[in-house]
């Protein structure tokens, strides 16, 4: 994957000095990590890592035991650190309707993650079957998605979670919204084609679209369900 032209990848850092106190050289070194591995993937080395840095391959080993450690403290750097304890009670607020809350929501949510290093170690996680993607996307499921689903029903006066249990197919409404909202993310970061600079318009009218529309196919798989 080629960066985007307006998004160009991070320059070698000029080495760091050689005395630094434990927590910041630990920190440096996942934080230089989040760039290599949003510009090389995760078949880079960490002997480049330390090159890059200007620091011996083992003084990496001597603050994060493996690369698969250092995968998984950038995954809490880039990942975690950006999600937002108070998203999952936005959605679940029955004093605004839902499509507020979820236009909120996204607003949110791409000011979070259209970012170079989020997107790209976000794909290449995925290319290469790290559970980064797969365990982002478990919180994704069951903070927003599925609560989404049960707000949805709650709103339109439909049957609750507990009486129809949510099919994937009703999830998938709502993954619908979210891919589509993502795909910008890739289409700017990954493809490196043009995008809106602007979102917020069209986060809003995929949101809007979205409820003005999923009404009558909900309705449609409830009662297949039900049935």
């Amino acid at each position: 994957m080629k960066p985007t032209p307006d998004q160009k990848p991070t320059p070698p850092a000029r080495p760091r000095r050689q005395h630094m106190r434990a927590a910041d050289r630990e920190q440096a070194i996942i934080e230089e990590a989040v760039r290599f591995f949003a510009e090389h993937g995760f078949e880079g080395q960490t002997r480049e890592l330390a090159k890059r840095m200007g620091i011996t391959h083992s003084a990496i080993y001597r603050y994060i035991p493996s690369k698969e450690a250092l995968i998984e403290r950038v995954y809490e750097h880039v990942y975690l650190s950006r999600w937002k304890a108070d998203w999952a009670p936005l959605v679940t607020d029955r004093s605004k309707p839902l499509e507020a809350r979820l236009t909120q929501f996204y607003l949110e949510y791409v000011e979070q993650v259209f970012d170079y290093h989020w997107v790209r170690i976000f794909a290449f996680s995925g290319l290469k079957s790290f559970d980064i993607t797969s365990r982002y996307l478990m919180i994704v499921r069951d903070q927003i998605i599925l609560p989404a689903c049960a707000e949805l029903r709650a709103e339109l006066k439909l049957p609750a979670p507990g009486e129809i249990p949510v099919s994937e197919r009703e999830a998938e409404l709502f993954w619908g919204l979210h891919g589509r909202i993502f795909y910008l993310a890739i289409r700017r970061y990954v493809y490196g084609t043009t995008t809106p600079e602007d979102l917020d318009p069209i986060v809003r009218d995929a949101v809007r679209a979205f409820r003005a529309g999923v009404a009558p196919v909900l309705k449609d798989i409830l009662a297949q369900a039900g049935s």
